[in-house]
């Protein structure tokens, strides 16, 4: 992947509005490429528009992985929650053949140089593990060959750096301040959530990455979330689902 100002997106959830909002902000600010970290799907109420973004911008260069909400349309998960599995069953019925196939072939896992995608961890990328401690991060960065690794999976931005011989420790994710990914220690970001975060901050989470400095950006973006939501509810989805929009949480 050439050395440019990169966007980094997970758990989009089908969220249409946020997904808009994030793309704009980062193109604003001069994000030439795009990541996505799985999740594209699940919760919201738009997911074919979404779907079929992300693919054009796959086909446009953009990298994209498979998350576990896009992994449960071809195979449900019993470990769902039950408002999770109701979106999902409604989600599949939205989906078209086509659309159903791309997240089915998304690969769990994609890296350059010393850079890893994965949804979740890397120490087992099919077992959609969260990572909600510093020993966590740690047992992720010991199994990434790579020196960052950038994740979601969570919906809430955490930094992580492990020092050789070391634990691992965690940072507090500030906004819109550059964060120099220092050569000689190992990173996890968990970069938030587009279209669903969970922080108690509402406003749409991305990252964004500059290769060539290793310079990591936690950003937020507002969006209109009255939209989502009503959308949500007209759906008939879970009302918990639009809810916690306007709270993040």
């Amino acid at each position: 992947m050439a050395l440019v100002l990169i966007a980094v997106f997970s758990d989009i959830h089908a969220n249409r509005e946020a997904l808009d909002a994030c793309l704009a902000d980062a193109r604003r600010r001069g994000a030439a490429r795009f990541v996505f970290l799985g999740d594209l799907v699940g919760y919201g109420a738009d997911p074919s528009y979404v779907v079929n973004l992300i693919a054009q911008l796959r086909r446009e260069g953009a990298a994209v992985i498979k998350g576990n909400h896009d992994a449960a349309i071809g195979r449900p998960r019993d470990t769902m929650t039950r408002n999770a599995r109701q979106a999902i069953d409604w989600t599949r019925k939205q989906l078209d053949d086509a659309q159903k196939e791309f997240l089915a072939g998304l690969p769990l896992s994609m890296s350059w140089d010393d850079t890893l995608l994965v949804h979740a961890d890397a120490s087992s990328p099919a077992d959609w593990v969260y990572i909600l401690h510093a020993s966590d991060a740690d047992r992720s960065m010991r199994a990434a060959k790579q020196r960052i690794t950038l994740s979601g999976h969570v919906h809430r931005p955490r930094l992580y750096q492990k020092s050789p011989g070391r634990p691992a420790i965690g940072f507090v994710a500030r906004t819109d301040a550059p964060i120099d990914l220092a050569e000689g220690h190992k990173w996890h970001v968990i970069v938030g959530s587009v279209g669903q975060p969970r922080d108690d901050n509402p406003e749409a989470a991305y990252a964004l990455y500059d290769d060539d400095k290793h310079l990591l950006t936690f950003m937020r973006t507002a969006y209109d979330i009255e939209a989502a939501a009503r959308k949500i509810r007209a759906a008939g989805l879970p009302e918990i689902l639009a809810a916690r929009l306007f709270v993040g949480r």
